[in-house]
């Protein structure tokens, strides 16, 4: 891996203050380079830094990084002629590597006195493993013990600052693979997108012409109106799709207008800035939503599905229920979700039961309870995390874990809230147990 600029320039102010602060006449920094040759691994020095600057260019030296122990500050290895690479520029002198040799000698003599050296050569390590080399050496004097003490901790700046080089140097290189690979996803989602259109566009179709071709009172005009809605509703989320794809990083950027009822509380926070689920319309004021004009069409596309599965499902809508404080669509998405979770998750022979006029202080509840295999105490804290699928996930009952998440975030932009129990808080008979039971609270219109 290349050095980094800032490494560089930390490596140029070590070896100035080895030259100007401590009088070292000549002053490398070299760094490892990983060769393998007839299928032996071998480290290749290369120089990176110098002083003087001017007065030779080294060619790399090779060695086997087992040859260099902690203890080469404390040896006194021999000399060794480097090459120029220049036929013009002289030779100069630089400390021999160590070899097995030496090294064994080095242990030997670790215990005795040190012979004072004008040439230190330490290795710059990181958890045992060679990443570099520093030579350093003076002609008027040998280094005394403290000076010996600082050039060691020179030693252990430089390769403390190699290793968060490389770090650095590894994490840009997975950045920039991921980036890659997002945008291969970004070209294969448009793609997948764009081919999504064209079917969609028919379905819608042909649900038209069905209704066109059905008496008013024939009973499967319905079955045709769920078809035209719902393709209604997939085209209405491409559309978001489509917005979503399109957003820039000014999109991204935290929005300090947004009030606090609108934050969304996710696993997985994006930039730390709450998204909005479903991309907003002109405007942020609520609407005067019926809570019988969303749950009908939603019901009798429930009962379609309920039905082809084996299961009963039973509404309760009072009239003249008072309207609400939401958004249709929102509600709209939040109510499928909480139905399809009850059908995806209650057993065939199992019963869907659907409550509407629930009262509290100012709000108005909906409540939709199934006879499903509940979810377990441990999974309730979880369960409107983004992603959390707990037990289920091992399953065979696909998901994403993403629709409570959407669910009670939906919610709470409409100033409502969203609960859960499990057993539920209905059962068809006495001796029955268990299934869940998710309630949504929107505010009464005209309240708050």
């Amino acid at each position: 891996m290349p050095a980094s600029a800032e490494f560089i320039s930390l490596c140029r102010s070590q070896v100035a203050l080895l030259t100007q602060g401590m009088g070292a006449a000549l002053s490398v920094v070299y760094l490892t380079e990983r060769l393998v040759e007839e299928g032996t691994a071998q480290e290749k020095l290369i120089p990176v830094v110098a002083y003087p600057e001017s007065a030779v260019r080294w060619q790399g030296l090779e060695l086997n990084s087992a040859a260099l122990p902690a203890t080469t500050s404390r040896l006194q290895p021999p000399r060794l002629q480097a090459k120029a690479t220049a036929k013009n520029i002289d030779t100069v002198s630089l400390p021999e590597l160590p070899t097995e040799a030496n090294v064994a000698e080095a242990a030997e003599t670790a215990d005795k006195a040190l012979v004072p050296s004008q040439q230190i050569v330490l290795p710059l390590l990181n958890e045992g493993v060679l990443i570099g080399l520093l030579v350093t050496s003076r002609e008027d004097r040998a280094w005394n013990e403290r000076e010996r003490h600082e050039i060691e901790r020179v030693a252990q700046t430089l390769a403390l600052a190699r290793l968060l080089d490389r770090r650095r140097e590894r994490s840009e290189q997975q950045l920039s693979q991921q980036k890659q690979l997002q945008a291969q996803q970004r070209e294969l989602l448009d793609n997948l997108l764009h081919q999504f259109r064209n079917p969609l566009t028919a379905l819608r179709t042909f649900g038209k012409l069905l209704l066109k071709r059905l008496l008013p009172g024939d009973a499967n005009r319905a079955v045709a109106d769920n078809i035209v809605r719902e393709s209604d509703r997939l085209q209405e989320l491409l559309q978001q799709f489509d917005r979503v794809i399109d957003m820039t990083e000014e999109d991204l950027e935290p929005t300090k207008s947004l009030p606090p009822a609108t934050e969304v509380r996710s696993a997985i926070p994006i930039l730390n800035t709450p998204l909005p689920l479903l991309p907003n319309r002109e405007g942020t004021q609520s609407e005067i939503c019926t809570i019988e004009d969303v749950l009908k069409p939603l019901l009798a596309s429930a009962w379609a599905i309920a039905q082809e599965r084996n299961l009963e499902l039973q509404a309760d809508l009072p009239p003249n229920l008072p309207a609400v404080r939401a958004h249709l669509r929102e509600l709209r998405e939040v109510l499928s979700n909480l139905l399809d979770n009850a059908i995806k998750y209650t057993p065939p022979g199992g019963k869907i039961y659907v409550q509407a006029g629930l009262e509290r202080d100012n709000f108005q509840g909906i409540a939709i309870s199934d006879t499903g295999v509940g979810i377990p105490p441990q999974d309730k804290e979880r369960i409107f995390d983004r992603h959390y699928r707990g037990r289920q996930a091992d399953s065979d009952i696909p998901g994403t874990g993403l629709g409570l998440a959407i669910a009670k975030a939906l919610i709470e932009q409409m100033q409502g809230t969203i609960e859960v129990f499990s057993p539920a808080l209905w059962h068809p008979t006495p001796e029955s147990s268990g299934g869940t039971t998710f309630i949504v609270w929107l505010m009464v219109m005209g309240n708050g």
